[in-house]
């Protein structure tokens, strides 16, 4: 999968060989207007308006040579709706969003298959474990001049106020559990710290409450490097940390000590590391327009021990039980009957407001 395409209010980009790491030497597509992507992903993140007013996020129309357009708008209720204009050809889809508290931010994240015949448009909320999928039949490829004008802003494009970043990708994109490490990430193992991307099948690593367990797979995938994928450096020595790593927003830390005893009457708490950045302990990273993260599977989604502070391994819950849900996963290459089941974590995941009263009591 190649990444091709990002764009968000500071910049827009598009490179026919793709972006940042996910470079090819060959151009992906042929350089006319007339190519079509006939597989692909697009991608974006937005904020949804809490009184769930009807608004235009995403979209671009052109009616030359024939009325061609892809539209998604937000709808009552907080969900939102797809509509691709080709012709005479009309496709449409909308997902409602489910009750999530305070949470206004979501990503969508819209993969076709024009052969196939099929395309799908999913709806998930960072912090949030659940995924909501529509499909629909027959949807219309993407021209490479339908990509210009989407994603670049020619001719009548819309790139709402409220929208965080938009991306494309030549391949079908998964939805569901993601990785949050860097490869180079340290992990606690029986013979010293070792890097992530080094660790296979069958190699066993520390964790912090249940000594030594096997991998079971390491999980690895390229995203935009925006929204809630954007970089987070975590700073030696807080966290307990022996030096800096970089993580993604949803990486989750144990945090433990009298604060957590007293707010929460829990021994330790699980933190979104989005919740941490505060300018000298954690802040966001820069980069470029894609990043790569990894994450181990561990048997019952035990506590890693990175650089010396204790994360959260991958979490899947019970995917191996829902096909569909496997299927547009990371995981889907792998064997069903070989996927752990986790039950919940192990500790109390803190909602947003919580884990910003704790981060600023550990400042104070």
């Amino acid at each position: 999968m190649t990444w091709l395409a990002l764009c968000d209010h500071d910049n827009r980009r598009l490179s026919l060989r793709g972006l940042g790491t996910d470079k090819k030497d060959m151009p992906l597509l042929v350089d006319d207007p007339q190519t079509l992507l006939t597989r692909g992903t697009v991608m974006f993140e937005t904020r949804l308006s809490p009184d769930g007013r009807p608004q235009k996020l995403f979209a671009h129309k052109n009616t030359h040579p024939e009325m061609r357009s892809l539209t998604f708008q937000a709808i009552p209720g907080g969900g939102i709706a797809m509509v691709q204009v080709q012709g005479s050809t009309i496709s449409h889809a909308a997902i409602k969003r489910e009750d999530a508290g305070r949470t206004d931010v979501a990503r969508i994240t819209y993969s076709w298959d024009s052969e196939m015949k099929w395309a799908r448009m999913s709806l998930e909320q960072p912090e949030e474990t659940e995924v909501t999928s529509v499909y629909i039949d027959n949807p219309s490829p993407l021209s490479l001049t339908d990509i210009r004008e989407l994603m670049l802003g020619h001719g009548d494009q819309t790139f709402a106020q409220d929208m965080i970043f938009a991306a494309l990708s030549d391949q079908i994109e998964a939805v569901g559990p993601l990785p949050t490490l860097l490869p180079n990430t340290p992990l606690a193992t029986p013979w010293g710290y070792r890097p992530m991307r080094d660790l296979r099948r069958g190699d066993t690593v520390l964790t912090r409450d249940s000594g030594t367990v096997p991998v079971l797979h390491r999980i690895g995938r390229t995203v935009p490097a925006r929204g809630s994928f954007r970089p987070i450096r975590l700073r030696a020595p807080y966290f307990g940390l022996q030096q800096d790593i970089i993580v993604s927003p949803e990486q989750r830390l144990i945090i433990d000590g009298p604060e957590v005893e007293y707010l929460f009457s829990q021994e330790a708490v699980l933190v979104p590391a989005r919740h941490l950045v505060n300018e000298f302990a954690a802040i966001e990273e820069p980069c470029g327009p894609v990043i790569t993260y990894g994450q181990v599977l561990l048997p019952e989604h035990e506590t890693v021990m990175a650089a010396g502070t204790a994360l959260e391994s991958l979490y899947i819950g019970r995917i191996r039980r829902d096909g569909q849900k496997l299927n547009s996963s990371v995981l889907h290459h792998l064997e069903r009957s070989l996927l752990p089941e986790h039950a919940r974590p192990a500790h109390h995941v803190l909602r947003w407001y919580d884990a910003i009263h704790l981060a600023r009591r550990r400042a104070a």
